[in-house]
C-alpha cells in the first residue's frame, strides 16, 4: 500500500517523520485516518501513534513548526495540535483497561502491537509508518484491510474482552455499521447482545455523542435496527423500542411503526444534513403507543400523538443530555408534522395558512420536508397523490407568504407604542393588546403592515381596553 494511494498530505507526514528520526522516535499514522483514506474520504484530523512518549514528541512537532498552541492532556499521555488546514492528535503506544464499575480506564505504556489490539474494531487497527527506514509500510494484524473492503465490523481481541474494556465500544459497532453501510460479525453481535447491560456504567453524554453520529449517518436505519436487534434501543431510546410492533384486529392493520420511522429516517437523510430534522424524523410518532386506539369500522387511531409527542421531547432531551438550544425547534416540528396535508382542501381558509406560517416560522421548509419524508407507502399512485398534495399546500403558503409576509411574523405596532396610545404601564394587558392585532392579521381583517395595524388600534382602542381588561 503506497502513500500515494491514501492520498495522504505527504509534506506534513514526511515533516513529521523527519522529526521523528531526527530525535529516534518510531511513530505511525493510525486509526480513523487510515481507514478513511482507504475508503477515499477527506480527512483533516490526523492520529499519531507514538512508542515511547507521545506528549515529548508532540511538544518537539510542536517547536519545529513554530507553534505555541499545543494541548496536552498529561494523564492519559495525549495531545493535540490545530494547524491551518489539518488537526494532529498525537498519543503513545498504550495497553488499557477497565476496571468493573468504572468509565475510567487504567494506562500504562506498551508497543505498537498492544495498542493495536487495545482498539476497537478491526478497520480501526490499521498503522502507517511514518519513518524514513520503513516509510508508509502498513501494519495490518488483524486483517482490518481485508474486514474494510468486506464491511465486516469486529474486534481484534475477544469481543467480551473489547467491550467490558469500554461498553461504549457496542455503540460504536452499530454507529460505524451505519456509517460505511457493514454487517457486524456474529460472534461481536451476540457479544453486544449479552453484554448490553454493560452499557449503563457509561457516561450519558458519550452514549447521545455516539447515538447522534448514528443519526449523522448516510443510512441511519442501518444503526437503528442493529440497536433494535441487539437491545441496544431498549436501553438507549426506549420509548423508540415502543414502536415495534404490529396489531392485528380483525381485517384492520396498522404499519409497524418502528419500521414506518426508520423509513422517514432514511427518507429525510437523503434531503438533510440537519442531524435535528433527522432526529425530528425519529421522533414525530413517538407518541402513536400511547395513543393508539381501534375503533370498528375504521380500524387503529391514533389521535393527539403530535401534541403528545411534542410534551414529552423535554424529558427525553434531558435524560439524553440533547441541546436543550434544539428543543423548541423539534417539539414544535413534532407537534406540527400532520398540520400541512389538513390544508390541502379548496377550501382551506387563508387564516389557516398564515397561522401555519406563523406558528412555524423559519422552519416551514423543515417541516415539509418532513411531511415529504413521511410518505412510506409501496403504492406508487398513492405516493404520487401524496407528494401531490403537498405540492398544492405549498404553492398556497407561497402565495400567502409573497402577500402577507408571514415569516418571523409579530405585530407590526410595538410594545412601547402601544402603552403611549394607551397611556399604559408595562403589563400583561399591552401584550392582551398586541397579540389582538396578531389575531387581526391572522384572520384577515387588517393586512400586516404597520398603517393597517395603526389604524385598526385606534379604530378600536375603547374595545380593546374593556374586552382586554
Amino acid at each position: 500500500m503506497s502513500i500515494k494511494k491514501l492520498k495522504i498530505e505527504n509534506q506534513l507526514l514526511t515533516t513529521i517523520g523527519k522529526i521523528a528520526d531526527e530525535n529516534n522516535f518510531e511513530i505511525y499514522t493510525v486509526g480513523g485516518f487510515v481507514r478513511d483514506k482507504l475508503l477515499n474520504k477527506e480527512v483533516s484530523d490526523i492520529d499519531i501513534l507514538v512508542v515511547g512518549n507521545g506528549v515529548e514528541f508532540a511538544k518537539l512537532v510542536e517547536k519545529k513548526m513554530n507553534r505555541t498552541n499545543l494541548v496536552v492532556f498529561e494523564k492519559f499521555g495525549t495531545s493535540m495540535l490545530q494547524l491551518d488546514d489539518a488537526k494532529l492528535e498525537f498519543v503513545g503506544a498504550r495497553k488499557e483497561s477497565y476496571a468493573k464499575e468504572s468509565r475510567k480506564p487504567s494506562v500504562e505504556a506498551g508497543s505498537l502491537m498492544d495498542d493495536l489490539a487495545r482498539r476497537d474494531f478491526t478497520i480501526n487497527t490499521l498503522a502507517i509508518s511514518l519513518n524514513k527506514n520503513n516509510w508508509c509500510q502498513l501494519s495490518d494484524p488483524f486483517n482490518g484491510k481485508e474486514d474494510l473492503k468486506n464491511k465486516i465490523i469486529k474486534t481484534p481481541l475477544e469481543p467480551n474482552h473489547t467491550f467490558d474494556d469500554d461498553p461504549l465500544r457496542m455503540m460504536r459497532a452499530v454507529r460505524f455499521a451505519s456509517q460505511i453501510d457493514a454487517k457486524i460479525e456474529q460472534k461481536t453481535f451476540d457479544a453486544i447482545v449479552s453484554m448490553k447491560e454493560r452499557l449503563s456504567i457509561v457516561s450519558q453524554e458519550r452514549i447521545t455523542h455516539e447515538f447522534i453520529k448514528l443519526l449523522e449517518s448516510p443510512k441511519p436505519s442501518i444503526g437503528l435496527k442493529l440497536m433494535f436487534d441487539t437491545g441496544l434501543m431498549k436501553i438507549v431510546f426506549p420509548e423508540i423500542c415502543e414502536l415495534a410492533g404490529s396489531e392485528q384486529r380483525e381485517d384492520y392493520h396498522h404499519k409497524d411503526v418502528f419500521l414506518h420511522t426508520c423509513k422517514v429516517v432514511d427518507n429525510i437523510s437523503k434531503k438533510t444534513e440537519n442531524v435535528y430534522l433527522r432526529l425530528v424524523a425519529l421522533v414525530h410518532d413517538i407518541a402513536k403507543p400511547k395513543t393508539k386506539q381501534f375503533r370498528d369500522g375504521i380500524g387503529w387511531t391514533f389521535h393527539g400523538h403530535e401534541e403528545l409527542g411534542a410534551r414529552m421531547m423535554k424529558s427525553i432531551f434531558k435524560r439524553m443530555k440533547l441541546p436543550l438550544s434544539k428543543l423548541n425547534y423539534v417539539e414544535n416540528l413534532v407537534r406540527l408534522h400532520l398540520r400541512p396535508m389538513s390544508l390541502v382542501d379548496e377550501e382551506v381558509t387563508d387564516s389557516a395558512l398564515r397561522r401555519l406560517l406563523v406558528d412555524t416560522g423559519e422552519d416551514i421548509d423543515d417541516l415539509i420536508t418532513l411531511c415529504r419524508a413521511d410518505i412510506t407507502s409501496k403504492n406508487p399512485s398513492l405516493i404520487k397523490q401524496y407528494l401531490e398534495n403537498y405540492n398544492i399546500v405549498c404553492k398556497k403558503l407561497k402565495e400567502v407568504e409573497e402577500k402577507d409576509k408571514m415569516r418571523a411574523f409579530q405585530s407590526p405596532v410595538r410594545g412601547d407604542e402601544i402603552m403611549k396610545i394607551f397611556n399604559l404601564e408595562p403589563s400583561r394587558l399591552v401584550g392582551k393588546i398586541k397579540s389582538a392585532i396578531e389575531e387581526a392579521i391572522l384572520d384577515g381583517r387588517i393586512e400586516n403592515n404597520y398603517d393597517s395595524a395603526y389604524k385598526y388600534l385606534i379604530e378600536n382602542k375603547e374595545s380593546l381596553i374593556n374586552f382586554n381588561r
